[in-house]
């Protein structure tokens, strides 16, 4: 089995060093680590030049921001796993938590593996109780339109058969992405299994990136690609 990690980022400068060394650390001979730099204007990405080793991970420069999705897009087109994950550059999401998220996967128990915040007995630190409201709405809004029963439609950590990610047609540049993919597997019948999943919430001052506005263009989204696309 190869595991493949893709990590997007932009202005990391203060954590990417971290959290790849962690990805890289965690118990896999046989895996990838795919980095999607998408322009950076901070420093990471001189960073990630300088201290780039190719026999550990690759990076994919971007040569403009194009948001979240677009990371994950020229990530998913690169990797050659079996199984792949997203990982974000930031601390918010333990990478030693991975072997744990991708488990159902290996055992033959699903397909897709969505690492939930709201399930099970692990550490929780959320910083705005409007984050978990709105995660809360758009999570059952997405199950009602999509006959799923997900707790955590936005979570980073997803994990999948590397045939899954790569037979979607991604769209979304933007956060949008997120409920894109929860939609699109759905109507694939693809077997989605939660686990629970640590995570140390971080606040706007210290890089946080996701606003309002793509809170509603995730709902946008979630109603676009339910109800409008194959």
């Amino acid at each position: 089995m190869k595991l493949s990690i893709i990590i997007p980022c932009y202005n990391e400068v203060n954590t990417i060093e971290t959290i790849v060394d962690s990805v890289t650390n965690i118990p896999y001979q046989n895996k990838e680590i795919i980095i999607v730099d998408d322009h950076s204007t901070d420093g990471t990405r001189e960073k990630l030049k300088n201290a780039i080793e190719f026999n550990v991970y690759k990076v994919i420069y971007h040569d403009r921001n194009k948001g979240k999705g677009a990371a994950l897009r020229s990530g998913i087109k690169a990797v050659t796993g079996d199984i792949v994950i997203f990982q974000d550059a930031d601390l918010e999401y333990s990478p030693t938590e991975i072997p744990m998220v991708i488990q159902p996967i290996l055992d033959g128990k699903a397909d897709v593996v969505f690492g939930s915040r709201f399930i099970g007995d692990k550490t929780q630190c959320m910083i705005y109780f409007s984050h978990i409201a709105g995660n809360r709405i758009i999570t059952a809004l997405s199950n009602i339109l999509t006959r799923t029963h997900l707790t955590d439609m936005a979570t980073c950590y997803k994990a999948f058969k590397r045939e899954i990610i790569q037979s979607i047609d991604l769209k979304e540049n933007s956060f949008g992405c997120e409920p894109e993919i929860t939609v699109k597997v759905a109507k694939k019948k693809a077997r989605i299994h939660e686990v629970g999943i640590s995570y140390y919430g971080r606040t706007y001052e210290n890089g946080k990136k996701i606003r309002w506005k793509d809170g509603v263009r995730i709902i946008y989204c979630i109603f676009k690609y339910s109800l409008f696309s194959k």
